[in-house]
């Protein structure tokens, strides 16, 4: 049986990134959730643009919001258990992210289409996050090059 000291031994870099993704959702979306961290707090709806309560007074948050975020961060920590499953999550959840920048740009954010709720902090957060995610699923699971002249 391993343990899981070992486990994370074995891990590579793609996937220990996938997990410290993975680990920030979770913590987002349940900050999300705390009075206080999120001002606004009682405001909170289930979804829309209603929603005034904001995670750290400046990222506008529903109870929707938060969910997607501990599920997304969930779904991380599976899919970092392989490889493939944590380039996957990095890359994938970065084109979703970047997906959702550009939704969060064309949208009204006063109009019924603004479900999430997003608002400009936001929209830029998740630019940055689609960029990051997807270098980081890109760069960290390139196979080395083998060294010139070594022999075959």
């Amino acid at each position: 049986m391993v343990d899981a000291a070992s486990r994370n031994m074995t891990r590579t870099t793609v996937q220990k990134a996938a997990v410290a993704v993975a680990l920030a959702f979770l913590l987002v979306g349940v900050l999300g959730f705390i009075p206080g961290i999120t001002t606004n707090y009682d405001t909170m709806m289930f979804g829309g643009h209603h929603s005034d309560a904001e995670l750290l007074g400046l990222f506008q948050v529903s109870i929707l919001h938060n969910i997607v975020h501990l599920l997304f961060g969930i779904v991380g920590l599976l899919l970092a258990r392989s490889v493939a499953g944590a380039r996957n999550y990095l890359i994938g959840g970065g084109i979703v992210y970047l997906v959702l920048w550009v939704y969060g740009l064309v949208i009204d954010q006063a109009s019924a289409a603004n479900f999430v709720p997003l608002n400009t902090a936001d929209n830029w957060l998740h630019f940055l996050l689609g960029v990051a995610m997807i270098l980081l699923g890109l760069v960290l699971s390139r196979r080395p090059v083998a060294a010139r002249g070594s022999a075959h």
